[in-house]
Formats: C-alpha cells, structure tokens, sequence
C-alpha cells in the first residue's frame, strides 16, 4: 500500500478552517468540495490515459486522452457523498457508483447496507471518497469489496486519517501496490470512541446536518 500525505499550503490551510467549530455548515461543504478537488490532482496522478491525435489551428499533434475503460468514483455513503463534486470536477468523464457502510459502534466492524455498483469491475481505477480514516474497518471492507469484483486497482481519497486506521489496513493489504491512500492529514490518534483527534468532528453531520 501506498500513502500519501498532500502536503500542500492550500491544504493544509482549508483544513484548519474545516477543523474549526464554529465554520458554518455552507462553508464546510464548500471547502470540503475544493478540499477533494486538490487531492484529487494528487491522487489522479496515475490515471491511465492513451495518446491521441489532436489537429490544433497550427498542426496535428499528439495529445493524451483518458483510457477505456473510464475511472469509477466510489463515494461511500453518506458522508462520502459530500466529496463527489470535488472530484467529478477533475474527473467528469468517470463513472459514478455508491457503497453504503456503516459502523457498528459496538464492534467497530463495518457492514454494508447498500450497493450501487456494477458487478463486473475488471479493469477498472477505482476511487475511493470516504472523508475519515478512523479504524479503518471501513475502508478495508470497501477495498475488498471492489477487488473482488475485479477492480484493476484502487485509490481512496481521504479528508483526515488516524495512525490507527492507516496501520489496519496497511496490514489487510500487505504490500499490493495497487492500493494507494491520499488524505490530507495524519491526525494523533483515536479516542476511547474511535473519533479522531483532534480530527473535526463527524463529516456526515457536518455536511448535512442530520444525525
């Protein structure tokens, strides 16, 4: 597994306002949408294109197309949802598909309750829009889920991550190279609720307001 930390100031400076308390909901959302789009130029980096013939006002040339079969954006649902307009900004030819998971704040097990997805995934870039990587269950589960269906290799976008998380699913994909996390920051760790700290409060609710 891959990761990656975007270190970049424009980052890092939206995601102290994210972090704040007091950031209305509007203004969350909006920067949780151009918070994703730069993270998205990160992880994109590899996405597979092919060369194409290109005729400018001046002469043919050769340029870059996007490859077949497109990208699939996977936002999990529900905060995940509030990171696919970042994203379909840098990518508007992708497909979109949807994966519900939730937590079971008992066992901190993750369980699926929804999919939107095509059940043939051979080929295909996946990427991942989940906002925290807390224990990691979450994420873990959705790799597996897309990999099994044939997923060519897959990428998740995160806002903020644990060590805790980072470190459980470092360990349920060995050493694969096509995995790869992007977040924008590693955060200390996880408190006795497995909330991130000092992390910036629940993404979901943030978002959309609703418990």
């Amino acid at each position: 597994m891959r990761l990656h930390v975007a270190d970049h100031p424009l980052i890092s400076h939206k995601l102290s306002v994210l972090r704040d308390k007091d950031t209305p909901q509007a203004t969350f959302r909006e920067l949780v949408d151009e918070l994703v789009t730069l993270l998205a130029y990160e992880a994109t980096r590899d996405v597979r294109t092919e060369p194409r013939e290109v005729i400018t006002p001046v002469a043919a040339t050769i340029g870059t197309h996007m490859a077949d079969p497109k990208p699939i954006v996977v936002p999990v649902l529900r905060a995940g949802l509030g990171m696919l307009g970042g994203m379909m900004k840098l990518l508007p030819t992708a497909e979109v598909g949807f994966l519900g998971l939730k937590r079971d704040e008992e066992t901190l097990q993750a369980i699926t309750y929804a999919n939107r997805l095509p059940d043939d995934l051979s080929g295909r870039q996946c990427f991942v829009l989940d906002p925290m990587l807390a224990t990691g269950g979450t994420l873990a589960a959705t790799i597996d889920y897309l990999f099994e269906r044939g997923a060519h290799d897959v990428t998740c976008i995160c806002l903020i991550a644990a060590p805790e998380g980072i470190e459980l699913v470092e360990k349920h994909v060995g050493d694969r190279a096509d995995v790869t996390v992007v977040v924008a920051a590693v955060d200390e760790r996880l408190n006795e609720k497995a909330y991130i700290v000092p992390g910036l409060g629940d993404a979901g609710d943030r978002l959309y307001g609703l418990t």
